[in-house]
């Protein structure tokens, strides 16, 4: 069974060797070489080997015939062979013959299509080196030129475009490095030129602020606010062609390249006054914000001009420390204000975003509040109504101005009218000094007039109309002094200044004639009226200088109506419009009348004391003269003068200082009996006492002021005529018993005022001769005067209690 297995294993590895490729057989061979019958496989190989030898003989028995025709035949093709090869070398050698120009033709011919290769190669490189030399020598004449927006247009292409196109090549490299240079360089020029532009509008801006004024100011010329604010559309339209055209379609650079910022404009040239953008050239703010906007830096540049243009604000708003002194000074200080006003308006206009409104209008709120504060400030220091005048006009045009450009102007206006408070403190601190001159220069005499021209000019001063003085004959006398038609004339002067200040400040006719009239009720009523204590109470004044005070106040209370009537028709508002202040002239006069009353009164009393102080009566002189004395005679003199004078003055004054001068004298001679001084008083110069009171009553009764009733003057004296009375007649009996009643011929002695006169007399008799003719009944008398003593200290008593 083993033998059959192995016979059959050797079998199967022959099959493989047979079947095997060569490079198998040695794991087969190893195979038989494990095994232990590699004899008995020995065998079995040799036996297979000589099967196949003879298969192999048994073949080639079978084909050895053909063979050996194949050989025959193939010895024959020999000879042809031969003799092809001789042919094929021949016609080789001819070919190549004949190849050999050709060749060289092909060589020539590949030479010159290398050549063409090469060409077209170059022009295709030169194609794109080209436009980038170009681009790159374009690049170089824009920066030479200063067209600096251009240029980085240009270099943008030239790296965006023109280098990629061109290939690796060095000069393409040494560009590429260049670039950020280039762009630096650019910016910093750019930002140079605005730094330029920057310091040339804050050092113009002077200029350019005097430019916008005096457009406005021509403007003005013609309707005021309308054609104002249409100045300011056209300047804001014509910025806005400005800006239009400040970068063509190209990309190229900005209109004018002047690196100052400031165009030279003569104001000559023509008689239209240029723009005040006109004298701006903004291109260096253009060509840097584009610059910046395409370098990505937009914000940046942003943030630079607003934090400069802030910083320019704060110089302009500090106003020099003299400004005050002239309006020049306010002007230059307006004028920087607009200018730099002008340029942020055309910039908010004309740029997208480089400024805003809620910016500008930041920036307006600041330079508002600082103006307003430096306005208050310098203007309390003005004294001259004059430069106050001039500078609300200068503050109207600057705040027409900037509200031509937009701004919004109300809070100078309203400080206009606060300053409208302090031009009128000023007006009338002036008008106070020009009725003070008029008062002292005044002659208070009644002005002459000899021609009828004069006196048309002097009605033409002063409104004054008299139908009996029209009828007296020339030359003829008016019944008031200088003073009056200068104090008229300067009233009218002083409204006229007032309406000057109220032009252009956008008020209504009510307004300002409201203002006016305040204004003309405080002259009157605190200047004038002071101006008229001041001549009323000041020294040495004289009563005709008193009684002419009286006539000028009487007329010029009677002109408050025609200054009422003139403020109504350079306001055009109606006296008789509701709510319309009235004038308070009326009651100023009144007062200031009645002032010069009382010190006519007061110096009529003073004059009466200086005479009373030149009495010297002998208190205790046995007998009394028959004549008055005479310091009374010169008293009475001077009344009689001085009341032949009142004639010109109202009834009721001259009465009332006639009165006044009467009862002080009256009073003053009770007094002078009555004083502690005189402790004894003789029957004697009680007689001469009464000489003097009757002359007093004489003059009372001569009327010197007329318009008195019957005895009216008398009662003035009627105290002093019934002490007097009582006395020399000695009717004590008739005073004790009538005492207290109403039909009393007594009446207005007091029991004060007799017992004060009855103690001075009473011890006379020892000295005197009071009671000589009754020496023999010496010691009833004195007891009868003791009674009376008693009993008017009784009387005394019996009122108090």
């Amino acid at each position: 069974m083993a033998s059959v297995e192995i016979v059959a294993e050797h079998e199967r590895i022959l099959r493989e060797i047979e079947s095997t490729d060569a490079n198998c057989i040695g794991p087969t061979l190893r195979s038989v070489y494990d095994g232990q019958e590699h004899g008995l496989f020995m065998e079995k190989l040799d036996g297979r080997i000589r099967n196949h030898d003879r298969d192999i003989e048994k073949m080639c028995n079978h084909h050895f015939q053909g063979f050996v025709d194949s050989i025959t035949e193939l010895l024959k093709v020999r000879a042809e062979a031969q003799k092809l090869k001789s042919q094929v070398t021949d016609t080789n050698q001819r070919l190549q013959d004949d190849g050999k120009g050709l060749v060289s033709c092909m060589d020539d011919l590949r030479r010159c299509r290398l050549q063409q290769r090469n060409i077209a190669t170059t022009i295709d490189r030169l194609t794109h080196c080209l436009p980038v030399l170009e681009m790159y020598s374009k690049l170089q004449e824009q920066m030479r030129l200063k067209r600096y927006y251009p240029a980085l247009r240009t270099l943008e292409q030239l790296e965006q475009t023109c280098l990629p196109r061109a290939g690796q090549y060095r000069f393409c490299s040494i560009m590429a490095e260049n670039i950020p240079r280039v762009r630096t360089l650019i910016k910093d020029t750019a930002m140079s030129q605005l730094r330029d532009f920057l310091e040339s509008i804050r050092k113009h801006s002077n200029k350019i602020g005097e430019t916008a004024m005096k457009q406005v100011s021509a403007a003005g010329d013609s309707t005021a606010h309308v054609q104002r604010a249409a100045v300011g559309r056209r300047l804001r339209k014509e910025a806005g062609l400005g800006a239009a055209t400040e970068v063509d379609g190209h990309g190229s650079s900005p209109v004018t390249e002047q690196d100052s910022g400031i165009l030279d404009v003569e104001d000559d040239e023509d008689d239209e006054v240029p723009g005040a953008q006109e004298l701006v050239d903004f291109s260096p703010v253009y060509c840097c914000l584009h610059i910046y906007t395409v370098l990505g830096a937009r914000e940046e540049f942003e943030n630079y001009y607003r934090k400069q243009r802030r910083k320019q604000a704060r110089l302009v708003l500090q106003p020099h420390s003299n400004m005050h002194e002239t309006l020049d000074g306010y002007r230059r200080f307006f004028n920087q204000i607009i200018g730099f006003f002008v340029v942020e308006d055309h910039i908010l206009h004309t740029t997208q975003g480089l400024v805003n409104r809620a910016y500008v209008e930041e920036l307006w709120e600041l330079a508002l509040s600082k103006t307003i504060a430096a306005l208050r400030t310098h203007s309390s220091y003005c004294s001259d109504p004059d430069l106050v005048l001039d500078l609300k006009n200068l503050i109207v045009l600057f705040a027409d101005t900037l509200q031509g450009y937009g701004f919004p102007v109300s809070q100078l206006f309203d400080m206009l009218l606060e300053m409208r408070e302090q031009y009128g403190e000023i007006l009338l601190k002036k008008w106070n000094l020009t009725f003070r001159q008029a008062l002292d220069q005044d002659n208070y005499s009644p002005i002459p007039v000899a021609t009828e021209e004069d006196y048309r000019q002097f009605s033409s001063q002063f409104p004054f109309q008299d139908p009996d003085l029209d009828k007296l004959p020339f030359p003829k006398k008016l019944p008031f002094s200088e003073f009056v038609p200068k104090v008229y004339c300067q009233l009218k002067e002083f409204i006229y200044a007032c309406l000057k200040y109220s032009e252009d400040l956008h008020l209504s006719s009510t307004e300002v004639d409201d203002m006016i009239r305040k204004s003309t009720n405080l002259l009157l009523t605190r200047t004038l009226s002071h101006c008229l204590q001041y001549a009323i109470k000041k020294k040495n004044v004289g009563l005709a200088e008193l009684v002419q005070l009286i006539l000028n106040t009487t007329h010029l209370e009677a002109s408050c109506v025609y200054l009422e009537g003139f403020i109504s028709n350079i306001t055009d508002v109606p006296p008789d419009t509701a709510n319309t202040t009235k004038l308070y002239g009326t009651s100023t006069f009144k007062d200031a009348r009645h002032a010069a009353e009382e010190e006519i009164y007061t110096n009529l009393n003073a004059k009466i004391d200086q005479f009373l102080q030149l009495a010297d009566y002998d208190w205790t002189a046995a007998q009394g003269g028959g004549a008055p004395s005479d310091y009374l005679s010169d008293l009475i003199a001077f009344l009689c003068s001085t009341f032949s004078v009142f004639t010109h003055l109202p009834g009721k004054v001259a009465q009332t200082a006639c009165m006044s001068a009467c009862k002080h004298l009256a009073s003053s001679l009770l007094r002078l009996l009555l004083q502690p001084d005189v402790r004894q008083v003789s029957l004697g110069a009680m007689q001469q006492f009464n000489n003097d009171v009757k002359e007093c009553e004489r003059f009372a009764r001569t009327d010197p002021v007329p318009g008195f009733q019957g005895d009216t003057l008398l009662l003035a004296f009627s105290d002093l005529r019934q002490l007097l009375d009582l006395f020399i007649q000695w009717d004590w009996s008739t005073y004790l018993a009538d005492y207290g009643r109403p039909t009393c011929r007594y009446l207005r002695v007091s029991p004060h005022t007799a017992l004060v006169l009855l103690e001075k007399m009473k011890d006379t008799s020892r000295k005197g001769t009071m009671f000589a003719q009754f020496r023999k009944n010496e010691r009833d008398k004195q007891k009868l005067i003791d009674t009376v003593v008693k009993q008017l200290r009784n009387l005394i008593s019996a009122h108090q209690t």
